[in-house]
């Protein structure tokens, strides 16, 4: 079921009785993302997605984001659908919107997935970094932005082993606002870190990494998982950034036995 939730596109998938999943995706990406997610899991969750305020079919609005109003908006359709106790699932600046919320609300999530993300803020570097690309689809559009930063983010031989998705990928990228794409950036330059409250997590949580991601490699997923207390830790084979797209199978494996050995307990 597709329905606008405080200006946002949602999409419902599954009985709302079972336990429920919220996707949260990456940048500069939207739901479909998850789409071989949802797939898998909708017979047995309440799986939700959405597109990230300025993404996707999302409002745009002004273009000045904060990872706070994406947090708030995110609980916003937690409110508006009922959903008690939901897994948090969060991949990339997905995982820096979920590390937050839990940061806030941790009382409010009965199990947390980790996919390709960072805990810390960036740095002086990181926040040039992100200010050139804001300035790059000033100068020269979304579609060359796109063209330069998707790519990289897949694995070395995607283009060759997976072309459709590979390509229908970055296609859906560029048919983003390009001023909620510049708006996201500055969301993630100005966040704030939760590497000190890594420690504090109490509920179940799942790290998972893409072996050949050059963006989170397995070395700094793994950290973040050492920091977290209980949490497991996964590896993905043949997987770059974008592991739940580039091997689902193996992904959605490691995400059903996490929650049915750690967070539905009986």
């Amino acid at each position: 079921m597709q329905m606008v939730i405080n200006s946002m596109a949602v999409h419902t998938s599954g009985n709302k009785n079972n336990p429920a999943i919220i996707f949260v995706h990456g940048f500069p990406f939207d739901s479909w993302m998850w789409h071989k997610q949802v797939q898998r899991f909708r017979k047995e969750f309440y799986c939700v997605t959405y597109d990230i305020r300025g993404l996707g079919e999302s409002y745009v609005g002004d273009g000045q984001y904060t990872m706070e109003a994406y947090v708030s908006d995110l609980m916003s359709i937690i409110d508006h659908l009922g959903i008690e106790k939901p897994i948090l699932c969060g991949l990339s600046m997905g995982g820096y919107l979920a590390l937050r919320a839990t940061e806030k609300f941790q009382e409010r999530f009965s199990g947390l997935v980790l996919l390709d993300t960072k805990a810390d803020a960036d740095d002086d570097k990181g926040k040039l970094v992100r200010a050139n690309k804001i300035n790059q689809i000033n100068i020269d559009g979304l579609e060359a932005f796109v063209d330069g930063f998707v790519p990289p983010l897949f694995a070395e031989e995607a283009e060759k082993d997976y072309k459709k998705l590979f390509y229908e990928t970055i296609h859906r990228c560029k048919q983003n606002n390009p001023l909620g794409v510049k708006g996201a950036l500055i969301a993630m330059l100005s966040r704030t870190s939760t590497v000190k409250f890594l420690k504090k997590i109490k509920i179940p949580t799942l790290v998972i990494s893409g072996s050949q991601d050059k963006l989170t490699p397995p070395v700094k997923m793994r950290d973040i998982s050492e920091k977290i207390p209980n949490s497991e830790f996964a590896i993905v084979p043949r997987a770059g950034h974008l592991s739940p797209l580039e091997n689902a199978p193996f992904v959605n494996d490691v995400i059903e036995g996490f929650i049915k050995r750690r967070v539905l307990i009986k």
